[in-house]
């Protein structure tokens, strides 16, 4: 695949038609002065005109290929400009001349491209572009055709060049892109996940294949956001089966059908809560799962706010369940997936998963290796802002922030999946890893920068204040003291020492006491609610 999207091959066929007819004048007139060594005496005159024929019918057939391969009986009524000069481009060119696209210029980087010509389609540069531009007016799509290219490639592209477009589209990575499909069927609106994806550049892939291939893994929360993507890169990195835990019907059988099309992997659904222990601990015992991800919680901020008993009860009672049943049944290795928003806590919800992050580092684990993995936000979650977002321009409503300096770690689904898994292989008995989110980024900018994507000028932001405890911004680590691994995106934090016996004492009575948040405080010293 990465042969076949090269992104500066070009086959002979693309080359300037200049060139073309440079080589064959230089073939026909070496044919014309070897010909009478072959055939005697030819005269002078009768040579000129040989050629000339020979010129004219080269150049018919030229002009004649392109008047064949760019007509089309779709009016043209659309004009675009496809920036990447490579295979994918080239082929998205050839796609579009039966649309009603017309394709006027191809924009390349590089300057080895630039002044060719592919097809009759000239290759600019940026700043060449922009001239013609200003010159002739805006144009309608800008196709960004470079599966392989960083993120910050593409923000430089739409930076330097979105306002002179109507509408840009962006063809899917290497990773998602489907060579035997049509590349124009594929491409999409260019979203603010494509302007802040944030490829690890150490994904160590070998490290996790050898630590899930040919293993039982059951995930919890399998019909979420997280759980789903995990469950898909666990079949991907070959697993011999998934045990998938979800309390929701629909998110269960929808994970399930999705798994089950893909390839041979066992997929088992498991419809269950894992505050339930008497169910959690017969699916441990006929399953036997050797590595077990707990993604499974209530995350919703003002939604555990609102209901504190309810997130108590599902985020440390499930996740208390789910490590003791680890412990009980010989797993391998258990992984938390935990949240920044453990960090200080100024809410239920964190303060109850910093509570699950010291019970996971301080479990006796007796031969089973419990890590947990903090990360920021993931775009497009359930519950996060991106669709919140959307459906608000959709609707033509103006966008709804809380606070004009409200900041937020962002990492897409996929890379924070991958990181979770690669932690969870190289983690040992109670080591909490944070994951590298590089930096915060502005709620009001990420409106912005969605409302200029859509088109829609006027949509406008309005500011409703902070919700009961929310912060203004997130922290990923307690302290200072945190130490690296060998993986610049993946740093470990110090751990925090509780005894276990006292911990499982001071849960029994969190679940028990009316007072709850004073009991959580008692627990987590450093929770400062906000209600």
């Amino acid at each position: 695949m990465t042969a076949f999207f090269k992104d500066y091959s070009l086959s002979w066929s693309k080359s300037s038609v200049k060139t073309f007819l440079l080589k064959s004048v230089v073939y026909v007139a070496a044919f014309m002065v070897y010909m009478p060594f072959f055939y005697g005496h030819v005269s002078i005159s009768f040579l000129t005109s040989e050629l000339l024929l020979y010129l004219f019918v080269i150049n018919f057939m030229v002009y004649f290929y392109y008047f064949l391969i760019n007509r089309s009986h779709v009016e043209k009524t659309k004009n675009v400009v496809i920036y990447g000069a490579g295979k994918a481009g080239t082929k998205l060119e050839e796609e579009f001349r039966d649309s009603e696209y017309k394709v006027r210029y191809f924009v390349d980087d590089d300057k080895k491209m630039q002044k060719r010509s592919i097809d009759g389609i000239d290759v600019l540069s940026k700043k060449k572009l922009e001239s013609k531009i200003d010159q002739y007016g805006r144009c309608d799509l800008l196709v960004i055709a470079m599966p392989s290219a960083p993120q910050e490639r593409i923000k430089e592209v739409y930076e330097r060049l979105g306002d002179y477009f109507k509408e840009i589209k962006i063809l899917p990575s290497m990773d998602e892109i489907l060579r035997e499909k049509d590349f124009a069927s594929q491409l999409k609106n260019l979203s603010v996940a494509d302007l802040m994806a944030r490829h690890p550049k150490d994904l160590d892939k070998e490290v996790i294949v050898g630590f899930l291939k040919e293993k039982v893994v059951l995930i919890t929360g399998a019909g979420g956001s997280i759980g789903s993507e995990i469950a898909r890169q666990c079949q991907n990195f070959g697993v011999q089966k998934l045990i998938l835990i979800d309390h929701s019907e629909y998110n269960l059988y929808s994970i399930e059908q999705e798994l089950e099309k893909r390839n041979h992997v066992e997929i088992v659904p498991v419809l269950q809560s894992v505050v339930n222990r008497e169910d959690m601990e017969k699916t441990f015992e006929r399953y036997r799962p050797q590595i077990v991800i707990h993604a499974a919680a209530y995350k919703h901020v003002p939604m555990v706010e609102a209901n504190i008993e309810e997130g108590i009860v599902n985020n440390i009672l499930g996740t208390k369940n789910i490590i003791d049943m680890s412990i009980k049944h010989g797993v391998q290795k258990c992984i938390l997936v935990s949240t920044d928003k453990a960090v200080r806590p100024t809410n239920v919800m964190g303060a109850t998963k910093r509570v699950c992050e010291l019970y996971a580092q301080n479990s006796l684990g007796n031969g089973t290796d419990i890590v947990a993995v903090r990360f920021g936000n993931v775009l497009g979650s359930s519950g996060s802002v991106i669709p919140k977002f959307m459906a608000q321009i959709e609707k033509g409503q103006d966008i709804t922030v809380t606070h004009p300096d409200i900041t937020r770690y962002f990492m897409l689904i996929p890379e924070a999946c991958e990181l979770v898994l690669q932690a969870g292989a190289i983690g040992t008995r109670g080591e909490i890893f944070i994951l590298d989110m590089g930096e915060p980024v502005k709620i009001v900018d990420l409106a912005q920068k969605m409302i200029d994507l859509s088109g829609r000028d006027d949509i406008g932001i309005v500011f409703t204040g902070l919700r009961p405890g929310e912060k203004l911004y997130e922290e990923l680590l307690i302290d200072d003291a945190e130490s690296k691994t060998k993986y610049e995106s993946i740093m470990v934090g110090k751990r925090t020492s509780y005894d276990i016996g006292k911990l499982n004492h001071d849960i029994e009575e969190l679940l028990n006491t009316e007072n709850k948040l004073g009991k959580l405080k008692e627990i987590v010293p450093e929770f400062d609610h906000k209600p």
